[in-house]
């Protein structure tokens, strides 16, 4: 027998309200004590948009756009709101336009229309229809079809990604959301309406443009820092992807289910390897850098790929020479501390610079050298009797998170040093309107390696990946423009095979837990690709330093 009300309880307080009361309600009553917008509701541990309805006695939190699903939730609103707005548009015109998001770029989205070329006068109206959009308070419906009705809207829409995405969904049901006539499909939850969105700004950039979200302060839209180096590294992969006709998940699931997926994963290899090559000639024409400054974020590859540089530099006749700069880092007594008390290994202080700087200047100058190795089971630094001293063919390759940061590297001449950045800049697209945030990628790279090397399971690394990104924000993206190289270490096909170690692993995570949602998230994400099997992954590949099986010591 139903009840005709429930008990919820909000903010440790028990509360009875009439059953098939929508969590609007709920929000409204409770938004004077929150900063920021409440956007969705934690019930029972399950993310719920704020359209839906009390049905069972439950604990309810809310999430707000300073909370990641929350963010997460303004970002992929603001896209659908841009999306119709273009759609609007262009029916005003009478053109034939649409517009893809490629990939994220500063706080923001970068954008390209197909059809016309944007320019000042097309942002202002853009910007003006989706103000009046907002202004309207239209709300974001949700529908759910059946997937064959879906596949079949999706051809008519004219969104051929998303028809190949769909044609190879397992599960039986898609949402689709709209505003009026306009509809879509997202991967993940909307806002309400569009009264929420009044926090966007939209910036031309090369051939497209970017549409801006708010950072840390929700209620203001984040200035455009323009990433150069980095925007056509991203450019460079879309375009390769393209021209191996596989731009998303969908087009990659094609290749796979036709048998050419063998294919694809040689030429991936092969255009990796062309690239690692090209910069070993590049730093061969380049005598007098003696420093190769690796530094990237986690589960980049960086230690596959110092190896697989400094085999091509061999080839070339150099002499390289790895060296971790984790092995500078001070006694674990004298590490700084966090302000919780654990300790901060990755703040520039954790490192001995001085010492650093004096072994790498001496090495400069022609002197042997006794280089320190760290014992992470002690804290302790050791000397082993690790002899260097370079002749005319030796280079140094320096990999760690501050290689790019001057302040590691003080006393060195600049002309001595080649700063490279490398991450996983993932190419591929979910469809022409959801993109794959990289760090996804890292992500999900990170889970399988540290089960298969550090015997932590996924709700660990899961617990510990905020830290992680925050580290990252700190002590390598500020410095990523300063590289002098830019290398994209994703592989198009690597998530597909990343799929069989990685749900096994997220499986494990309980329905109680808090890491329990962003593991769903990941499941719903990697049930988009087919499988596909590890044995023709290069042993060389920098895949292998995560799935294991790698020619190197990783």
């Amino acid at each position: 027998m139903k009840k005709a009300t429930y008990q919820i309880w909000i903010e440790g307080e028990a509360r009875e309200y009439p059953a098939g009361t929508a969590f609007m309600e709920l929000a409204k009553e409770y938004q004077p004590g929150y900063e920021d917008d409440i956007v969705l509701v934690m019930f029972n541990n399950k993310l719920k948009e704020l359209h839906k309805r009390i049905k069972s006695d439950g604990v309810v939190s809310f999430v707000t756009t300073r909370d990641k699903a929350g963010r997460k939730s303004y970002r992929r609103s603001v896209t659908f709101l841009m999306q119709r707005a273009v759609n609007h548009l262009a029916k005003e015109d009478g053109k034939q336009v649409t517009v893809r998001v490629e990939h994220s770029i500063s706080q923001g989205y970068y954008c390209k229309l197909q059809g016309q070329i944007p320019d000042e006068d097309y942002i202002s109206r853009l910007k003006q229809e989706m103000l009046r959009l907002v202004e309207e308070k239209r709300p974001i419906q949700k529908n759910s079809l059946s997937t064959d009705e879906a596949v079949r809207l999706f051809r008519e829409l004219g969104m051929h990604d998303k028809e190949r995405l769909f044609a190879y969904r397992r599960s039986s049901k898609v949402n689709i959301y709209s505003i009026g006539n306009y509809k879509d499909y997202f991967y993940g939850y909307m806002v309400q309406n569009t009264s929420y969105l009044k926090y966007f700004e939209l910036e031309l950039y090369e051939g497209g443009f970017v549409l801006l979200f708010p950072d840390k302060n929700t209620k203001e839209t984040a200035k455009f820092v323009p990433s150069h180096k980095l925007f056509h590294v991203l450019k460079e992969s879309t375009e390769w992807g393209e021209k191996l006709d596989i731009a998303t998940i969908g087009a990659l699931n094609d290749a796979i289910a036709q048998g050419r997926i063998r294919d694809v994963v040689l030429v991936a290899e092969a255009l990796m390897e062309r690239k690692i090559g090209s910069l070993a000639e590049e730093i061969a024409s380049k005598p007098d850098k003696k420093f190769v400054m690796i530094a990237g974020p986690s589960s980049s590859g960086k230690t596959t790929f110092s190896h697989r540089l400094s085999i091509q530099m061999i080839a070339l006749g150099l002499k390289p020479h790895p060296i971790a700069l984790d092995d500078y880092y001070v006694d674990r007594v004298d590490t700084p501390k966090h302000p919780d008390g654990s300790y901060n290994f990755e703040c520039l202080e954790a490192l001995d610079v001085e010492l650093f700087n004096q072994d790498m200047s001496a090495l400069l100058k022609g002197e042997r050298v006794e280089l320190p190795s760290y014992n992470f089971r002690t804290g302790k630094r050791e000397y082993k009797g690790n002899f260097k001293q370079l002749g005319e063919n030796d280079i140094l390759v320096l990999e760690g998170i501050h290689g790019l940061n001057d302040k590691l590297s003080y006393s060195l001449p600049k002309s001595s040093k080649l700063k490279i950045y490398i991450s996983a800049l993932t190419q591929l697209n979910i469809d022409e309107h959801n993109n794959l945030p990289t760090t996804d990628g890292r992500m999900i790279r990170r889970i399988v390696r540290d089960a298969r090397t550090r015997n932590l399971n996924a709700k660990e690394t899961i617990a510990m990946w905020d830290s992680v990104r925050k580290g990252e924000e700190q002590y390598i993206f500020p410095f990523q423009e300063e590289a002098d190289i830019m290398f994209n270490s994703a592989l198009i096909y690597e998530l597909a095979v990343l799929k069989q170690y990685a749900e096994p692993l997220l499986f494990q995570i309980e329905k109680d837990c808090p890491e329990y949602m962003e593991a769903k998230r990941l499941l719903k994400f990697l049930d988009y690709f087919l499988p596909v099997p590890s044995e023709d992954v290069a042993k060389n590949s920098i895949l292998r330093e995560f799935i294991g099986g790698s020619c190197f010591h990783v």
